[in-house]
């Protein structure tokens, strides 16, 4: 009997680049280029080692389960009832500020999209709308319409974006690179991190490469360097020909909630990178939205324990899902950069910051398990990233409360 072939890590690394790289990516040049292309590049840097240890702590506590457990068990196992609850409440707040997010950008994107080929002038709210009752659908319909519709979509994403690229490249001003503005450095935080969130793929790599850890650890390696390279790439291009100032500049951009694929179609003009810019956002978009609103309906489905029909999803629970994004996202259509905040510098630093760190903290000097895999480093590492993700969120919020005042 022939022996079945064991999962390559290079499959792995991408599970985690297929994670990271999302709608997510089309505001990071707009909220890390007003800081500067160079400080951006420190921001990277930071973000990617942050979100790599701690879900390699994430993988050190997977290995009190015999088994592949989410993030909910872990925190149960480690944290109680109490930290429990946080988890699952903090999980919801994640999953709907991402669709929020998702959801009042596909508006614009969808309006221009019927525009263009259907000749049909709609509001944003109604392509909103629309985009939201077609493939909320296909949600509905279950995981393997989604599954097939969102592999058809990353062809063309990723088509797109090595289009853009390309063409992009040769607008590219040199001098647009040496601009820096310290005081944007926080406010980029948040998006940054959320830009590397795969944490909740850790359980899924474990089961499958059948809790072989070192595997494991290499893909979430690779994944994350393979997530870092496109990204800069394409900070590289977007931060070379959109100009700070200006009509569909940065500031503008931010400030109007327009993505920098949009912003670079604007700023530049040309008809082939208007189709290109809007095709990458379009796809970004629709894989970033299917994956999480996936996630969210079985995660919904699973706190509720609601009976399901054979082969697909429940329609209250879908609508659940997807009818309160939409409804904010339709009162607040600008709301892309204010929901990627909360979701980054609030609840992706709660579940993917302070929970790691603390349930490692548990693992190791508490029950003192310190056998097998271990991430490198002891308490002082540990407080010093529990009080960097704890900054962050408090930060964040204060800048959500207008304490900070306007940047």
């Amino acid at each position: 009997m022939e022996a079945k072939s064991s999962p390559s890590i290079f499959g792995g690394a991408l599970l985690v680049t297929g994670s990271c790289v999302g709608a997510g990516m089309l505001g990071l040049p707009i909220m890390t280029g007003l800081v500067g292309f160079f400080p951006s590049l420190i921001l990277f840097v930071v973000a990617a080692f942050f979100m790599t240890f701690t879900a390699l702590l994430l993988v050190e506590v997977q290995q009190e389960f015999s088994h592949p457990v989410n993030l909910s068990t872990m925190c149960g196992f480690s944290l109680g009832k109490v930290g429990r609850f946080l988890c699952w409440v903090t999980y919801l707040f994640l999953f709907y500020a991402l669709l929020v997010a998702y959801t009042a950008l596909s508006g614009h994107h969808t309006s221009l999209l019927l525009e263009h080929f259907l000749g049909v002038n709609i509001p944003e709210w109604v392509g909103s709308l629309f985009f939201v009752i077609l493939f909320g659908t296909v949600v509905y319909r279950g995981t393997t319409p989604v599954d097939m519709l969102n592999r058809f979509f990353m062809v063309f994403k990723i088509l797109a974006y090595f289009g853009l690229i390309f063409l992009g490249a040769k607008y590219i001003e040199p001098a647009l690179y040496s601009r820096v503005s310290w005081i944007f450095f926080l406010p980029a935080v948040p998006i940054m991190i959320i830009s590397f969130g795969f944490h909740n793929m850790v359980p899924s790599l474990v089961k499958h490469f059948s809790n072989d850890t070192k595997k494991v650890v290499l893909s979430i390696l690779f994944g994350v360097l393979i997530t870092l390279i496109v990204n800069l790439v394409w900070q590289w291009v977007a931060l070379g020909t959109i100009p700070v100032g200006g009509k569909s500049g940065l500031m503008q951009s931010y400030k109007e909630g327009i993505d920098a694929a949009q912003s670079m179609s604007l700023v530049l003009s040309n008809p082939t990178v208007s189709i290109f810019s809007n095709a990458l956002a379009f796809f970004a978009i629709m894989t970033s939205f299917l994956a999480q609103s996936m996630s969210l309906v079985h995660f919904l489905q699973d706190a509720t324990q609601v009976k399901l029909k054979e082969g697909q999803e429940s329609f209250p629970i879908t609508c659940l899902a997807l009818l309160p994004p939409l409804i904010v996202a339709i009162l607040g259509p600008n709301l892309f950069f204010s929901a990627l905040n909360f979701a980054g510098g609030v609840c992706a630093m709660l579940l993917f910051g302070v929970f790691p760190v603390w349930m490692c903290w548990v693992k190791r000097y508490k029950r003192g398990h310190t056998s097998g895999f271990m991430v490198p480093g002891g308490k002082g590492v540990f407080v010093f990233l529990f009080l960097f993700a704890l900054f962050v969120m408090a930060y964040q919020l204060a800048s959500m409360m207008g304490v900070l005042g306007d940047s």
